[in-house]
């Protein structure tokens, strides 16, 4: 008798196969990203339809196969139901899905990108935070969670804790006044920027969606952002190539 498993985790791809059936990728606290296999999860009355969308978050009992699994049923404890509803909010959130895949290895524990992926999601719903800021948020802590965040406690240099108001990608890490000529180019950062980069990284993902900034700190923090995502990430994302197109032509 072949025996199945219970993950706890959340659908973050999701694929039609053949006629009726599905393949999705799924984040999960036990086994990190797997893909499985849903037989029939797109017939109009499956027991599986609703819990084979992107977002769903549950618990999935799998089979184990040699190249993927089978998944056999779901238990959704969460739809994030409002994401769909928001064309801004799923352009947000599709993006933070495709960064967690990016990120996820199979077999890898993944609790803590689970986790920050979740809390990401629920703050997105309760427009409570602006969903800039939410994304500048999300980035960083990822990276954090990757074990390759931001020098952002001293100079990435010569290791000084004071005046620091630059920030080198190259360097990946803040610069102080006596090094810019060694930090390349550099993106000014103010006092309650840093100050924001920092309690990023040490808060705990409970506590992450708390607060609220500036325009002036969001716009330095987006800057730093884009510019380290560029020095250590070498692909594209399609949700945020949409996000950024409806973004600029005002439809957002």
């Amino acid at each position: 008798m072949i025996e199945s498993a219970s993950v706890t985790g959340m659908v973050i791809g999701t694929f039609p196969i053949n006629e009726y059936d599905r393949r999705v990728v799924l984040l999960t606290k036990e086994r990190g990203k797997i893909t499985a296999f849903a037989r029939g999860a797109r017939r109009q009355y499956s027991a599986m339809l609703a819990g084979t969308q992107l977002f769903a978050f549950g618990t999935f009992r799998v089979i184990e196969g040699k190249n993927a699994y089978t998944l056999v049923s779901t238990e959704i404890t969460n739809y994030f139901e409002d994401i769909p509803k928001d064309p801004v909010k799923t352009c947000y959130a599709s993006y933070f899905l495709e960064m967690a895949s990016y990120y996820a290895r199979e077999n890898n524990n993944e609790v803590e990108l689970l986790k920050l992926l979740y809390q990401t999601l629920r703050i997105l719903c309760k427009d409570s935070v602006p969903e800039a800021l939410v994304r500048a948020i999300y980035e960083l802590r990822v990276f954090v969670v990757n074990g390759e965040y931001p020098e952002s406690f001293r100079c990435i240099c010569c290791g000084s804790e004071k005046n620091l108001y630059h920030f080198s990608p190259a360097k990946s890490g803040m610069v102080c006044n006596h090094c810019l000529r060694e930090g390349g180019r550099l993106i000014s950062v103010s006092a309650s920027t840093l100050y924001t980069m920092q309690y990023i990284i040490t808060a705990p993902i409970e506590k992450l969606y708390t607060f609220n900034v500036s325009a002036a700190v969001l716009a330095e923090l987006q800057r730093v952002m884009e510019s380290y995502i560029k020095e250590h990430i070498d692909r594209t994302f399609k949700s945020l190539e949409i996000l950024e197109m409806m973004t600029d032509v005002g439809i957002f």
